[in-house]
């Protein structure tokens, strides 16, 4: 069973509020989840995020995969520590090619 960390979304038209869920990723979207791990306003200013931490960081222990959107606000709540891009290989790349053009 493969286990994501998602968004289901709640509310009524254009005032949408979410529950952060784990889910196996062939349910449908609204349809039925495993646990209930916080839940996520963003039309409050700011957006109002609460996460049960201890759940979150169990679930991503055993496996569970958050979606981009829930990897976001995870990090952003210090559930995860922020990875740093492989954007130096680029980076070092570029002097190269520079160098060669004005040879």
């Amino acid at each position: 069973m493969a286990v994501k960390m998602r968004l289901t979304r709640l509310g009524d038209k254009k005032a949408p509020f979410y529950r952060i869920v784990i889910a196996d990723s062939r349910k449908a979207r609204d349809g039925e989840y495993v646990d209930l791990v916080g839940t996520y306003n963003p039309l409050t200013n700011p957006e109002q995020v609460n996460i049960n931490v201890e759940k979150a960081k169990q679930w991503i222990a055993n496996g569970a995969q958050p979606t981009d959107t829930v990897k976001a606000l995870l990090v952003k709540n210090g559930v995860l520590a922020e990875k740093k891009a492989a954007s130096k290989s680029k980076a070092t790349k570029a002097p190269k090619t520079e160098k060669k053009a004005k040879a």
